[in-house]
């Protein structure tokens, strides 16, 4: 393995990932999330969008509602674009054109790792296929996120795909929700999406632990229906070996009990005690004094009269009550929280989950911190999510090293763009324009 990259002349020195080189030229959640992800730990992640370099944007991202109104009229900038896009250099760059494809292989030289999520064959079209660009970054590791992957049934790769058609493919939607004939339910965030983009984030890293090791890179197809398949347990094992087709079970599971959500007096509980001692304690926290259902099998079969049990144990009780029942007996008794009981809940508080940040057109802000911990380098924000084409001078004539009027030859030529907020007419990005 290398020693230790040299400094970076824009991005500060913190985190695992310093000196880790991100090239992001993903859109619309996934693929972004992956790039940020990596970025919130302390790689170099610049972020290419092409024209136009005005709303309507080319990275939806950025007006997606809702939005939140800049001081002094800076202007408007989505809510999601401000969290999922900190930690960012931007660049604005147009890719089809030949002189912005010089640009963008430059970039790619000045890259450890390329993560994109066009639909398959957008870049081959262009002249920028996975051959053309190991023969200008014979190291790069490449990621390519879409719906369905980059091979596979034609109809299927060339498809579009959002979240919740992910959700629908990969048999995560019918899982969720009460049993016919009602609906199945979807998750309440863009789930598919953000987990797509961890685990493109670890194949990213996986690809650049390979070329460190190797001097080779390689593409990763990440396909956002599969990395949900994988993750819905054995319920492949379980259709192949007995042919069972798994419903959906409400707020309840199929196979541990008792394992469920619970009205309290004052609003919901989830109740977990599945294994045989959790389900003992249980039972005498609440009164149950039938000894037959500390029988697995006997409780999975006659599970109304237990649930009936914690159902009206619970009812009467306020959450925090239960809360310390649960404590006082070692049994999972947990409130259900919304984003008001989060944001007043010290556990969060006292392990930073809470971060605050100067986004350049939102201003000061305060949304979700960073996470896992790390004892010695631990990931951070550094910066707001810029506006579009806020780096291209810190990152064409700092990194790549591009003379001044090279620069200025490209804007005029609209090859580089930028757009900055209301009221800062002619700034240029650079490391002194950084938050």
């Amino acid at each position: 393995m290398p020693g230790a990259a040299p400094p970076d002349p824009v991005v500060p020195p913190f985190g695992p990932l310093a000196g880790v080189r991100v090239l992001d030229s993903a859109r619309f959640v996934a693929g972004p999330w992956a790039a940020t992800y990596l970025g919130e730990f302390g790689a170099r992640v610049v972020h290419v969008e092409g024209p136009p370099f005005a709303a309507p944007y080319a990275d939806p991202t950025r007006t997606l509602a809702p939005l939140l109104e800049g001081p002094a009229g800076a202007g408007k900038v989505s809510e999601s674009w401000v969290q999922y896009s900190r930690n960012k250099l931007s660049v604005g760059l147009d890719v089809r054109q030949a002189a912005g494809r010089a640009v963008f292989l430059d970039l790619l030289r000045a890259s450890d790792i390329w993560i994109e999520s066009s639909r398959p064959g957008t870049y081959d079209r262009l002249g920028l296929s996975d051959a053309e660009v190991w023969r200008a970054n014979p190291r790069l590791t490449i990621v390519h996120i879409s719906g369905y992957g980059q091979t596979g049934r034609p109809e299927r790769v060339a498809a579009p795909s959002y979240d919740l058609t992910a959700q629908a493919f990969s048999g995560f939607l019918s899982l969720q929700g009460a049993p016919d004939p009602q609906p199945p339910m979807r998750a309440g965030t863009a789930l598919n999406d953000t987990v797509t983009g961890l685990a493109s984030a670890t194949a990213a890293l996986m690809g650049y632990l390979s070329a460190q090791r190797t001097g080779r890179g390689q593409a990763v197809d990440v396909a956002q229906y599969e990395i949900f398949f994988v993750l819905l347990e054995n319920l492949a094992l379980d259709f192949f070996a007995r042919g069972v087709v798994r419903g959906r079970h409400g707020t309840a599971h199929p196979r541990l009990h008792p394992y469920d959500v619970h009205r309290a007096r004052d609003g919901w509980v989830v109740v977990a005690a599945p294994t045989p001692d959790a389900f003992r304690r249980l039972r005498e926290a609440i009164g149950l004094r039938e000894p037959a259902y500390d029988d697995t099998a006997y409780r999975l079969a006659h599970r109304e009269p237990v649930d009936r049990a914690i159902a009206e144990f619970c009812a009467g009780r306020a959450r925090d009550e239960l809360e310390a029942i649960g404590r006082a007996h070692d049994v999972s008794i947990v409130r259900v929280l919304d984003i008001a009981d989060i944001a007043g809940e010290p556990h969060y508080r006292e392990r930073g989950m809470f971060a605050e940040w100067n986004d350049p057109i939102a201003g000061p802000v305060r949304g979700a911190g960073v996470a896992p911990r790390f004892s010695e380098t631990p990931g951070r924000v550094w910066r707001g999510a810029p506006w579009l084409g806020q780096d291209n001078e810190a990152v064409l004539c700092g990194i790549l090293g591009y003379p001044r009027a090279r620069l200025d030859e490209l804007r005029q030529a609209g090859i580089v763009g930028e757009e900055p907020p209301a009221g800062r007419a002619g700034a240029r990005g650079g490391p002194e324009a950084q938050p």
